[in-house]
């Protein structure tokens, strides 16, 4: 079984591309925007920390200092102590834009089948267009890409949006009219067992704001192995 502290480091590496310094570059996606200048990842056995290149040397010392002192996380929710230290830091650089807080994911071994998942390639495509078209000239690189179908068409999905050699990470569509019904679960679990045939770690991951996404989670049985927190 993988540490919390090894799937940390590989969650931060299917989320972002790095340079061979360890610096964050961009959003691991086809034409990703720009990486977040802070990422601090925390589990109960350590945390870790990344800064985008483009970040001053002389501030990247200063955030080291307090990512240094930074305890362990007794409770995920909790924000980190320093919080308040990063955001100002960064802010005197430049505006920030964009604040990440949310749990990380892993999906346990057993997990529920549904006949109504099936998988979509370009066989399939057809399925998304009344709802999901904007998926479909994105959909090779979006595999694997699991549906519930209903007349003819997908109504809710889980692809992976974050790839890397190691891992995939989940990315979840339901339309409107078909939420709150247990289809983004039920395709999250067949998007992850594929994930695992392909030879892959799958990982979720979601924000403290996301009450739908962590609902799947619990009704998965997902595990927290830490907590994200970025500042862009």
């Amino acid at each position: 079984m993988l540490s919390d502290w090894t799937l940390m480091n590989i969650h931060v590496e299917a989320l972002f591309t790095h340079d061979a310094h360890q610096h964050l570059h961009a959003i691991n996606e086809p034409d990703g925007a720009p990486a977040p200048r802070f990422f601090l990842g925390r589990t109960s056995e350590g945390n870790l920390w990344r800064f985008r290149a483009d970040v001053p040397a002389a501030l990247i010392q200063q955030l080291e200092a307090w990512c240094t002192d930074e305890p362990l996380p007794t409770e995920l929710h909790a924000p980190p102590q320093y919080i308040e230290a990063y955001r100002q830091l960064l802010q005197a650089q430049a505006a920030i834009q964009r604040l990440w807080l949310g749990p990380a994911y892993q999906f346990p071994d057993e997990l529920p089948q549904s006949p109504q998942v099936v998988r979509i390639t370009r066989e399939n495509a057809e399925v998304l267009r009344a709802g999901f078209a904007d998926l479909i000239p994105e959909l090779d690189v979006r595999q694997p890409c699991l549906a519930v179908v209903q007349d003819g068409r997908a109504i809710s999905l889980c692809y992976s949006v974050r790839i890397t050699a190691q891992a995939h990470e989940a990315g979840v569509e339901t339309l409107v009219a078909f939420r709150g019904r247990g289809y983004a679960t039920q395709v999250v679990a067949g998007w992850a067992v594929v994930v695992r045939e392909m030879g892959c770690l799958p990982l979720y991951s979601t924000s403290w704001e996301n009450r739908a996404s962590q609902a799947v989670a619990k009704k998965l049985g997902l595990v927290a192995y830490g907590v994200d927190f970025h500042l862009t």
